[in-house]
């Protein structure tokens, strides 16, 4: 497969640092594939060892405090650039990530969007690291408050948004006069490599940012490697929650806080009082958009009883109606990322009880010739294709209520009382992002107050972030840190305070602080 303005010939790419590529002697190489045509060969990826990581760690250590002496203003300029670029090169982009991911060309167009948002609201973070001037309990004495930055960010991303999530971190990092190393998805490694280089020719200084291409072995022993060198300031991972967990009791043992943007089992509550279509209307994108490949796709749908059997009938029929296929036409959902998540997602199919209603298409599993699906874009044997899956009638202890699947699979369950669906909301244990469908004010408020999700749509799917709204989970999807807006900020920066006596002697906090007399025993007659 072909995709418009992507070279025809296949690239090696490999690690770059301190603005130079890296090829380990001996290291393995692996094919990054289109997952909508495997036979298509995207790029050659050569693999760092983990003497590589610490190495990129070393180089950005080396280039980071004459990063940091760069005025905020010029550093965000740089990040102007960086849009610019972006925008300048969005359709080419957006083309590879459909050719490298599977996403249809519209979210990826769509994603390429994101970071130039970023872009654009870090541009006048670059004039608003704001500090403080806080007045003194003494005469002749000033309090101050800075930001800082960290120093060394390792940032280890995902491949199901290759470009946009990656630009939640290196955006505001670099800004707030950080050097980072980055780590993308091997199987997305020629969309992280095509954004490194929009960075590079935006101004970054070589050493600044690092491009590391690793699995997820030597990724974990470069870093651990680094932190014990002392490398390494500031992680942020994004990615499943069992590696999440592995990262942050690393973390925790340099009394380091990660940023950790996780899993979920995102649900949706909707009401007796709902809107149906605009529910069911956000349950098919939430669910089934990006092949239920996102953080943010929605798990569970629970449905008040009055309204259930109209809502799966409904639902059902739009899911049956959907266009799959080739992620070059307009359709739905494209294939499966990778060969790893298409068998992690038929085991997960596994968990299908006798039970669940299964509902939402022509068949289950991987669709083909031998298990088609009506209405398919394309030819479905070429690539990862798999039918969509609503289940109707899981059960708090199925696992697969309680567990993310990351696949095109929504669960549905009935309740009675609003309180029961947030019981049931909350019971998986993640807390990323929430959805409620309600014409009900005061059942919206309930349910903000009672779910644990870092994020709340009302009306609204479980997908979709905006670059300046903070965005990031609790529980099993995060450790409470978040990206995006002014927010992120406290990721990438630390507070300094700052105090300054001119009185000429000694002011002792809390003891030569001057004493005003009252009158406490007064009282109005």
């Amino acid at each position: 497969m072909s995709e418009p303005g992507i070279s025809p010939s296949t690239p090696s790419i490999s690690s770059i640092i301190d603005g130079q590529r890296v090829v380990t002697a001996g290291a393995r190489s692996i094919p990054s594939t289109n997952p909508a045509d495997t036979g298509d060969l995207v790029a050659t990826v050569g693999l760092a060892e983990p003497a590589d990581f610490v190495a990129a760690a070393r180089a950005a250590r080396a280039a980071q405090p004459a990063w940091a002496e760069v005025p905020a203003p010029t550093r965000g300029q740089v990040i102007a650039n960086v849009g610019r670029l972006v925008a300048a090169n969005a359709d080419r982009l957006a083309a590879l990530i459909t050719r490298e991911i599977g996403k249809p060309l519209a979210e990826a167009r769509g994603e390429v969007q994101e970071i130039i948002d970023t872009c654009d609201f870090f541009l006048g973070e670059g004039r608003r690291l704001y500090g403080q001037t806080v007045p003194s309990e003494m005469p002749d004495k000033q309090l101050f408050t800075f930001r800082t930055p960290v120093g060394v960010a390792a940032i280890i991303t995902a491949g199901n948004f290759p470009v946009a999530v990656p630009s939640w971190y290196l955006v505001p990092a670099l800004l707030c006069g950080n050097a980072v190393l980055w780590k993308p998805a091997e199987y997305a490694a020629a969309s992280g490599s095509a954004l490194f280089e929009l960075f590079a020719h935006g101004g970054v200084p070589p050493g600044v940012l690092n491009l590391v291409l690793a699995d997820g072995a030597a990724t974990f022993a470069g870093l651990e490697q680094a932190l014990d060198a002392g490398l390494v300031d500031k992680v942020g991972f994004t990615g499943s929650t069992a590696v999440g967990v592995r990262i942050g009791e690393l973390c925790g043992r340099h009394l380091q806080s990660p940023c950790l943007e996780l899993g979920g089992k995102n649900p949706m509550v909707v009401t007796e009082d709902a809107d149906l279509d605009l529910a069911v209307s956000g349950a098919l994108f939430s669910g089934f958009g990006t092949a239920g490949q996102r953080c943010t796709s929605l798990g569970t749908v629970l449905v008040h009883d009055s309204v259930r059997p109209e809502f799966v009938a409904r639902f059902a029929a739009a899911t049956a109606a959907a266009r799959i296929g080739s992620p070059t036409s307009d359709v739905l959902y494209g294939p499966l990322l990778d060969q790893k998540f298409a068998e992690s997602y038929e085991s997960y199919l596994g968990w299908i009880g006798d039970h669940h209603r299964v509902l939402g298409s022509t068949g289950v599993g991987r669709i083909g010739a031998a298990n088609p699906r009506e209405g398919f874009v394309g030819d479905p044997d070429r690539g990862l294709y798999y039918h969509p899956v609503i289940l109707d009638g899981v059960r708090p202890d199925d696992a697969v209520f309680r567990t993310e699947t990351f696949g095109p699979l929504v669960g549905v369950a009935g309740y009675h009382e609003l309180d029961e669906a947030i019981e049931l909301a909350n019971l998986p244990g993640y807390g990323l992002s929430s959805s409620i469908y309600t014409t009900d004010p005061s059942k919206a408020f309930r349910f903000r107050r009672g779910i644990s999700a870092g994020m709340v749509s009302v009306n609204n799917s479980t997908s979709g972030a905006e670059a300046h709204l903070p965005f990031g989970g609790n529980g099993r999807s995060g450790n409470g840190s978040r990206q995006s807006g002014q927010w992120v900020l406290d990721q990438f920066t630390r507070w300094q305070a700052m105090n300054w006596d001119y009185s000429g002697s000694l002011q002792k906090a809390q003891m030569d602080t001057l004493s005003i007399d009252a009158d406490l025993g007064f009282r109005l007659g």
